[in-house]
């Protein structure tokens, strides 16, 4: 076998196409590495909104809160089912909660955007120890007063503490904002629930969400109420329902970004080609002269395959470090399945990163295939006398 050193040496022979090819590789894993991180980064936000523990429950045949319609009788007789878990006090860890979604403008002057106003009960912080105050304070019951997200209080106009935003026919106070650990919960106004109630006269709940003493029995516990006339409702883990919430968006991000990929992935792969061809063309004598001291055909294909691959790996390991930086990049989108703003981070992840290796040493191989195959077909005493 041709010795490692002697196919790195080469790499650097030729530093410009090297360079150029490295930079065009580098380019394709970037774009591939961050739509897997915008998708990523999506479903992890939304993942991590629920809670294994807590379930959620939405009028049957709705795909989210804001088509869900459940009577004050219903939430009355799911709040005294026995697998429910009790907090301190001894009342039911259960919460009735409205979902609306209203129009603001935002503070860049990029136009508005849609966000969620949730009407809360008692229960609904305890239930999600992830949403921390961290300013201001909460509201007054019986106050036109609310609470607002982290990131959407610094994106849009009125959101801020101590700022007044209008909907539902009067102004609501900001009191607060709170820190639900890049969740979604952080695109979202909250206040009392009776106040939001008769704003938007609104008499129904959107959903109801309580937590399981053990989780364990949360599929009998469906089963059961599945069979109750009473109940028309669709029980769903918390983290069930909020992973939903990100098919149809991720998919797109999905498709979007791998038919980019793929199309960038063809330049690339003929950038490799060129620089490859031009090894071999510059190389013909150095063959010939391997072939001489008895290096196989097999020996010098995959000599320069391997070059190839080499050339990619560093391209792809460019990229990723590129795109390692949207680590840090905070980005708001509408949720396609709730018509709402929603702000997620970038995230990467080890099956990204192994993901993103393995598609740059695709891209070297086939690029450097049909070139190293060329190198070592080449006979020896016309490589000898190539000029």
């Amino acid at each position: 076998m041709i010795p490692f050193n002697y196919t790195v040496k080469n790499m650097f022979s030729r530093k410009m196409t090297t360079l150029l090819t490295v930079l065009g590789i580098g380019l394709v894993v970037f774009v591939f590495a961050a739509q897997m991180m915008m998708t990523s980064g999506l479903k992890r936000t939304l993942v991590s909104t629920g809670s294994d523990y807590n379930v959620i429950a939405i009028r049957k045949a709705s795909q989210t809160e804001m088509q869900s319609i459940i009577t004050l009788e219903q939430a009355s007789i799911l709040s005294a089912e026995p697998e429910i878990s009790r907090s301190s006090d001894g009342t039911p860890l259960f919460t009735k909660e409205i979902y609306v979604v209203i129009n603001l403008t935002k503070r860049d002057n990029a136009g508005n955007g849609n966000v969620v106003v949730r009407g809360v009960g008692p229960k609904s912080m305890e239930l999600r120890p992830q949403v921390k105050l961290m300013a201001g304070r909460m509201w007054n019951p019986g106050s036109s007063e609310i609470v607002a997200g982290k990131s959407l209080a610094e994106r849009f106009k009125g959101c801020g503490i101590g700022e007044t935003v209008r909907f539902g026919g009067r102004d609501w106070t900001v009191v607060g904002v709170f820190d639900a650990g890049g969740t979604a919960f952080n695109s979202e106004l909250w206040g009392d629930i009776d106040q939001m109630q008769n704003a938007f006269d609104r008499p129904v709940f959107s959903s109801l969400t309580f937590r399981l003493a053990d989780p364990a029995t949360f599929e009998a516990m469906k089963e059961r109420l599945e069979k109750d006339p009473r109940l028309p409702l669709d029980l769903k883990r918390e983290k069930v329902y909020y992973a939903e919430q990100s098919r149809a968006m991720s998919s797109f991000i999905g498709i979007m970004g791998t038919v980019i990929s793929i199309v960038f992935s063809l330049g690339a792969i003929v950038g490799a080609m060129i620089t490859m061809y031009a090894a071999v063309a510059n190389r013909t004598k150095e063959i010939g002269t391997l072939r001489s001291l008895g290096f196989s055909r097999f020996s010098i294909l995959n000599s320069f395959l391997l070059e190839s691959v080499l050339i990619s790996l560093s391209g792809g390991i460019l990229g990723l470090i590129a795109s390692s930086f949207m680590n840090f990049v905070q980005v708001s989108t509408t949720n396609w399945d709730t018509f709402s703003e929603l702000a997620f981070s970038f995230a990467i992840t080890p099956q990204i990163i192994i993901s993103s290796l393995i598609f740059a040493l695709f891209m070297g191989f086939i690029g450097g295939f049909l070139p190293a195959v060329r190198a070592s077909r080449l006979k020896i005493v016309d490589s000898l006398r190539a000029v």
